[in-house]
């Protein structure tokens, strides 16, 4: 590889202490607010939202019909796999970043900023997608309850419009709220995701007596060829063999959609600098919640698939509408207001991960430093936060956004894949270093992990793969310009400490004290050679 600014090359590593003394005394620091049923809150908030209210209809009218059901539990059973992987690297370095920080200490910078790149992708496409889908609740709520607003006006209110303004306007607040300080947009999330929480048990219960065993028949659908001009999925073009819907490859094609539906847990890692005691309240809140909204979301397909034929499940909203079909129709006014605060709260905890993701890239020097301070107004990662806002707002713009689905997917599966070769690398590297959870049977369980998120990967389409790589070709080439010669590691001795950082921050050097019980590790400061002592400033940030 090509010599970095400082003569190293592009695969320098994160020393892990190093990561730890740039958290515990940096400047440029986030305040610690998250215990662990904020953690889990922060994690229902992403994972309910329209997985539960959208996709499970739209993939069992086209993909899989009532086997979707079997897609929920395989695609729990990769993420639970991936959540035991996240929660050991998370438990170990307990840092916000999430797989881009664990990629930097274990495998090299630029492992790690094509790691951050495909994050990047995954949140700001998720922000953009959700508030599209929250813009056709918003009107099927003002139609619920007898509000129909005039053509010329609805016309920019619908998901696929060409121009959404509900979408937009949604971003800015979200963003605003978030970039004025995480304490409050917590609480804010804290009283959304339990409201959100009772409209699904609310539904689940009375939806119930709605159930007709017919409509689970035939539960797996007789296989369908595969439309002329579709594009295949990536096996199906391995194999010569055009898998089109239903059928067995069907369900399998739908559970790697519905990942986006679990997408959450690995975004609570990203919250590691602002949870209290991160080792293990980190691991806890990520399978905690994981745990639970897997309860609910298939609870939430059994139903909603016993309650109407699977065909009629494609609509726009198709909790609300199977509720209504049923004859429900103040239950589908809750539902379609329970979406709306699920639906907001998925796109707040999105921007907050994308905010912290950008604040360490930035931090690390390969993005431009000013997204790695915190604002000493609002104590927050103000830049960052404000950037992934405006990022997510620019993509909703585009017309075709839900079309682009399948790339937060599969940036997220490539996030779960090099977490799970991180857990292995990183016990034969750093076999000492203290975990707060530890993935059992290893290296089974990395091993399953990986193989199950390699062969979800293999039923995305061939259009996303070829998307996909055209975007880390683009992080790259900003890499290659930008991010090598600006990065913190590269630069170390002229980093200035002053703007930057607090001063004595930056040492890599480290002291392994041996004793009879377990083996300690600390950081040494190290100050910068012949950097004059300036006034030190933002110590409120500090205390």
């Amino acid at each position: 590889m090509a010599p970095s600014a400082n003569g190293q090359t592009v695969g320098r590593r994160l020393p892990v202490e190093s990561a730890f003394t740039r958290v515990e005394d940096a400047r440029h620091r986030l305040p610690r607010l998250f215990g662990r049923r904020d953690l889990v809150v922060l994690g229902l908030g992403v994972m309910i939202g329209s997985g539960i209210f959208s996709i499970s209809g739209v993939q069992a009218a086209n993909v899989a019909g009532p086997a979707v059901i079997l897609s929920f539990v395989i695609a729990a059973i990769v993420c639970l796999l991936a959540a035991a992987c996240y929660a050991e690297l998370s438990s170990t370095i307990p840092v916000s970043g999430s797989a881009y920080t664990f990629s930097y200490v274990t495998f090299g910078e630029m492992w790690a900023w094509l790691v951050g790149w495909a994050l990047v992708l995954e949140l700001v496409t998720a922000a953009a997608i959700v508030a599209r889908v929250w813009s056709a609740y918003f009107l099927a709520t003002l139609d619920g309850f007898g509000v129909t607003l005039p053509t010329g006006i609805a016309q920019f209110f619908g998901p696929d419009a060409k121009v959404n303004l509900v979408a937009p306007l949604l971003l800015l607040i979200l963003t605003a709220l978030i970039v004025t300080g995480t304490k409050l947009s917590a609480r804010v999330l804290t009283i959304v995701v339990i409201a959100k929480v009772a409209v699904i048990l609310l539904v689940v219960v009375v939806g119930a007596a709605h159930v007709k065993m017919e409509n689970y028949q035939p539960f797996v659908p007789p296989a369908r060829a595969a439309p002329a001009k579709a594009d295949p999925t990536v096996l199906g073009w391995l194999l010569d063999s055009a898998f089109g819907s239903f059928g067995m490859m069907g369900i399998f094609t739908a559970a790697s959609t519905i990942v986006f539906a679990y997408i959450g847990f690995d975004l609570i890692a990203t919250a590691s600098e602002d949870a209290r005691s991160p080792r293990k309240t980190v691991p806890q809140g990520m399978l905690l919640g994981l745990g639970a909204v897997t309860i609910l979301y298939i609870a939430m397909a059994v139903v909603l698939v016993g309650m109407r034929p699977y065909a009629r499940l494609g609509g726009s909203a198709p909790v609300s509408e199977a509720m209504a079909a049923v004859g429900l129709g103040w239950a589908a006014k809750v539902v379609n207001l329970g979406a709306l605060l699920a639906l907001m709260t998925v796109i707040m905890v999105v921007l907050i991960a994308q905010s912290r993701v950008l604040f360490n890239m930035g931090r690390d020097g390969l993005l431009p430093k000013s997204l790695g301070r915190v604002s000493r107004v609002y104590s927050s990662p103000a830049r960052a936060a404000a950037a992934a806002g405006i990022a997510a707002l620019i993509l909703t713009l585009y017309p075709k956004v839900l079309e682009l689905e399948e790339l937060l997917v599969i940036g997220a599966l490539f996030c779960f894949a090099f977490c799970a070769v991180g857990v292995l690398r990183l016990r034969h590297t750093e076999p000492n270093l203290e975990r707060g959870f530890r993935v059992p049977m290893v290296p089974l369980i990395p091993l399953l992990s990986l193989a199950a998120t390699m062969w979800l990967m293999l039923n995305l389409k061939t259009g996303t793969w070829i998307k996909f790589l055209v975007w880390m070709g683009i992080g790259i080439a900003i890499y290659g310009l930008y991010g090598r010669w600006h990065s913190r590691l590269a630069n170390e001795d002229s980093w200035d400490f002053d703007v930057d950082t607090d001063p004595g921050t930056g040492g890599l050097q480290t002291i392994r004290t041996e004793s009879d019980r377990s083996t300690e590790l600390r950081a040494v400061r190290t100050p910068p050679a012949q950097q004059p002592q300036k006034p030190t400033r933002g110590k409120h940030m500090r205390n």
